[in-house]
C-alpha cells in the first residue's frame, strides 16, 4: 500500500507542477498564434492517462483526489482565445473535444455520486437548468454549455466522428480515450475511436444479413446520412464488411454513467 501511494503523491505534485508550467508559459498571446496549443494539454492528457480504465470508462472516485488539477487546467482556458486564422482546423477541434470533455468531467466531479449525468440539475433564478444549457467553462473570457460546444464543433467542423470522441457520461457511449486530442494525431485519434466502437459488440451488432445499430447513430442521423450513406460510413471502419441489402435495428440507449460501476440507467439519448 505504501509505494501506491507514493508513486499516487508523486504523480499529483508532478501533474502540479506540469500546470503551473504551462499557465507560465502559455499566455493568450503565445496561443492566440498557434503555439503552445498542445502543450496546454498537457494536464488533462496526464489525468486521462492515469483515470481513464482500459475498457475506456473513467474512474471518476479516483478522479475526485485530482480535482484541484482540472479545475486548474479549465481555469487555464480563460486566457485561450481559440483564432480560426492562426490556428489550424485539426488543432481547433482537438482544442474543443478536450475543453468539452474536461468540462463534462467536472460537472459529473461537482455533483458525484450520481447515476447518470442526465440526473443533475443546476438551480438558477426561477427553476433549474439542464447539465447540458448551464454553463461549464469559460474559454477566452465567453462562457459556454455543453450543447453550445458540441453544436459549435458539429457546424464549423461537420465531422460525424466527433460523436465517438466527446464524454457524454453515459454507458452506451464510445468509450474514452485515454489521452487529450492533439492536433497532429487527431484524424488517427478519430479514427481509433470510431473503429473501436463500430466493432465492439457491447455497442454494435454487425453481420451479413442485419444490424443492430447503436442509438447514437440514430439520434445523430443528420450527420451519419440516411442508411446506405451510414452504411458506407460503417463500412469504413468495420472488420467484416456490412452488404447494402442489410436491414438496421437500433438499440437502446443506456445513460448510465460511464464509471466502472455505473449506479443505475438513465433515459434513451433522445431526451438530451
Amino acid at each position: 500500500m505504501r509505494p501506491f501511494t507514493l508513486l499516487s503523491g508523486l504523480f499529483r505534485l508532478l501533474l502540479s507542477s506540469l500546470l503551473a508550467i504551462v499557465l507560465s508559459l502559455t499566455g493568450t498571446v503565445a496561443l492566440a498564434n498557434g503555439s503552445g496549443v498542445e502543450q496546454l494539454q498537457q494536464p488533462w492528457n496526464a489525468l486521462l492517462r492515469l483515470h481513464v480504465t482500459p475498457e475506456g470508462r473513467l474512474n471518476y472516485e479516483g478522479l475526485l483526489a485530482d480535482e484541484d488539477q482540472l479545475l486548474g487546467y479549465l481555469q487555464s482556458l480563460r486566457k485561450v482565445r481559440p483564432q480560426a486564422e492562426n490556428w489550424t482546423p485539426d488543432q481547433l477541434k482537438a482544442f474543443w473535444l478536450n475543453t468539452y470533455n474536461a468540462a463534462a468531467t467536472n460537472l459529473i466531479l461537482e455533483n458525484y455520486p450520481i447515476a447518470s449525468i442526465n440526473d443533475i440539475r443546476i438551480k438558477i433564478t426561477g427553476g433549474y437548468e439542464s447539465p447540458w444549457e448551464t454553463v461549464v467553462v469559460n474559454v477566452g473570457g465567453q462562457n459556454y454549455s455543453l450543447n453550445q460546444i458540441e453544436q459549435l464543433l458539429r457546424q464549423q467542423f461537420r465531422d460525424p466522428r466527433i460523436h465517438f470522441a466527446l464524454n457524454y457520461g453515459a454507458a452506451s457511449a464510445a468509450p474514452l480515450l485515454a489521452e487529450s486530442y492533439t492536433g497532429p494525431q487527431l484524424n488517427q485519434q478519430l479514427d481509433q475511436q470510431a473503429r473501436r466502437f463500430i466493432n465492439d459488440p457491447a455497442f454494435n451488432q454487425l453481420n451479413t444479413q442485419q444490424v443492430q445499430l447503436s442509438g447514437l447513430f440514430r439520434s445523430y442521423a443528420t450527420e451519419f446520412g440516411a442508411e446506405p450513406q451510414l452504411l458506407a460510413f460503417i463500412n469504413r471502419y468495420a472488420h467484416v464488411p456490412v452488404p447494402a441489402t442489410a436491414s438496421i435495428e437500433y438499440l437502446s440507449f443506456s445513460w448510465a454513467l460511464n464509471s466502472p460501476t455505473a449506479l443505475g440507467n438513465g433515459p434513451v439519448l433522445g431526451s438530451k
